[in-house]
């Protein structure tokens, strides 16, 4: 019986593609490969079509096949090219990249990365498609100078197909950690008003306060570690990078213990003053300020259950909560928060390094080193703050007075229908400014000073003191004293100005944003630029674009 002739394959599923010449033609698959990896180029495939004596086919779809790569095989062509014997003959007359008697080797060639970590074996077909042994891929790896990490299982299921693989392993270095400070407290929250069902915000609970007893541990450094050095794939050492470390520092009433843990030395209020953690002495007042109390100067922080009463004072270097009202009186802290609200009555003031917090504010002066929230209305009243004021919550009000920002106003009604003049500032810090034309003044009046000073002596170095009186002889001893000390504080007050110039030229530009309306009679002045209301207008934000006011949208 004539044995069944076969017909030969190229390739296989492992190399990446395949040619099986079939008794009705040429067909050609590409199958798809894991990572970027290529195995093979265009050139080579056509190569081999030209080794069996294959022209006629169309390379745009020898091209399109390559390129889709999804293992469905393409007839290219109708030639036949039939094969003789066994199926195991056909076999040994096939082309397989993975025998080692069927042509040429490919090319080794050792990629090795960036950082020398790891060195990859990828094989050139266009030197041959015949798969390396192990040896001739250790000594690639040899020629290249890679002799660390060497993965000798890698290269040993790597002579069984043409795909590349990592043929050794560097030790990468292990950087260590840099130092950090764990706080044992948690002042996130600090300042922000309780949220209560419905997410609505309860005014009276400011979280203004967190305590802490005396011996409390408040935070606790964690040193850093040192790096673990490596090795790279030609081993030499790779170098790590140790920890970087971090200052531990305390305020006032915290100490350090046992090198990297800071302690409360008494009870108080946790404050953080920059990097620094420490203590604030914490005066609780159960009930109002007033004729019982009589005034109130503490170094500390201050909790006040219930009102301040006009005409008294509180002052203290911490924070100050009130969860009254204050009517008419002097409040100076680090920051001020009113539950209550506040009500000038023309007289007192309310003032604060850092924020300003109150459910209202009516006939009121109040200023803030930072920002100002006010919960429901702003009215009648003088408000001040180095950055922000915002008053956007409930009705969100501005009506009539003075009100000033550094960088940004937010409300959603200003002014009122009766037309009531209402004036806000925004684009100058008005504490800074203040100081500005303070400082201008001085400087000022004592170069006036120095003048007249100098205009006097230049009058007398032309009299003959020898004839003057005991007393005008001491005038000018005294003067010509003071113009040195003078001219130093002249000096001392140029350079004032020249920094204040600086920040205020610093500054952001302002903004005005009002989410509801503007009335007529409101007048608003933004980085010295004004505008004047006549008309309403709803949901802008004002801004200075060429040197004019400009509205925008909310």
């Amino acid at each position: 019986m004539e044995e069944e002739k076969q017909y030969p394959v190229v390739g296989s599923e492992q190399a990446g593609y395949q040619f099986e010449f079939r008794p009705d033609g040429v067909y050609f698959a590409v199958y798809p490969t894991t990572g970027s990896t290529i195995l093979y180029e265009l050139s080579d495939m056509r190569q081999i079509l030209a080794d069996y004596g294959v022209d006629d086919y169309d390379i745009l779809t020898l091209a399109k096949t390559v390129r889709k790569a999804d293992g469905v095989p393409v007839k290219l062509s109708n030639r036949v090219i039939e094969g003789v014997g066994s199926e195991a003959e056909n076999q040994d007359a096939a082309v397989s990249p993975m025998r080692e008697d069927d042509g040429e080797y490919a090319g080794v060639d050792v990629d090795v990365s960036r950082d020398k970590m790891t060195a990859t074996i990828r094989y050139d077909l266009k030197k041959g498609t015949r798969c390396p042994n192990a040896d001739m891929v250790r000594q690639a790896l040899k020629e290249t100078g890679v002799g660390y990490g060497i993965d000798e299982a890698a290269i040993e299921k790597g002579t069984t197909s043409l795909d590349s693989y990592i043929a050794a392993h560097g030790d990468a270095p292990v950087n260590g950690t840099d130092a950090r400070i764990e706080k044992k407290y948690d002042l996130s929250h600090k300042g922000r008003p309780r949220i209560i069902e419905s997410d609505r915000v309860d005014y009276k609970d400011m979280n203004l306060f967190v305590l802490a007893k005396a011996g409390q541990l408040l935070a606790e450094r964690i040193p850093q570690t040192r790096g673990k050095e490596g090795k790279d794939v030609f081993g030499f050492p790779a170098p790590a990078r140790n920890g970087k470390p971090i200052p531990l520092t305390v305020g006032k009433n915290a100490e350090i213990r046992e090198e990297n843990k800071i302690y409360a030395l008494i009870d108080g209020q946790i404050v953080e003053d920059g990097k620094r953690i420490g203590i604030d002495p914490h005066l609780s007042i159960s009930g109002s300020v007033g004729v019982g109390t009589g005034n109130i100067d503490f170094a500390g922080s201050v909790q006040i259950s219930g009102n301040i009463d006009a005409g008294f004072i509180v002052t203290a270097t911490g924070d100050i909560e009130v969860s009254g009202f204050v009517s008419g009186a002097d409040v100076d802290g680090r920051n001020v928060f009113i539950s209550g609200g506040i009500t000038g009555q023309g007289r007192g003031k309310i003032t604060a390094k850092e924020d300003v917090r109150a459910a209202f504010a009516e006939n009121a002066l109040v200023e803030a080193g930072r920002d100002i929230y006010i919960a429901d209305a702003v009215l009648h009243s003088t408000i001040k703050a180095g950055k922000k004021i915002v008053v956007e919550d409930r009705r969100g009000l501005i009506t009539g007075g003075y009100i000033a920002a550094g960088e940004e106003i937010r409300a959603k009604v200003v002014g009122n229908q009766a037309f009531v003049v209402t004036k806000l500032v925004v684009g100058v810090n008005p504490a800074l400014s203040q100081r500005y034309q303070k400082a201008c003044q001085e400087y000022k009046e004592d170069k006036q000073r120095l003048s007249q000073i100098t205009q006097m002596l230049n009058t007398f170095s032309k009299i003959d003191t020898s004839r003057l009186p005991e007393n005008r002889v001491a005038q000018i001893a005294t003067l010509t004293r003071s113009q040195f000390p003078l001219a130093g504080k002249i000096k001392r007050e140029e350079k004032l100005i020249e920094e204040l110039q600086e920040e205020l030229e610093k500054m952001e530009d302002g903004k005005i944003r009002v989410a509801d309306i503007i009335y007529p009679g409101v007048s608003v002045s933004v980085n010295s630029i004004k505008r004047n209301f006549q008309t309403e207008v709803r949901g802008c934000t004002l801004t200075v674009q060429e040197d004019e006011v400009t509205i925008g949208p909310c």
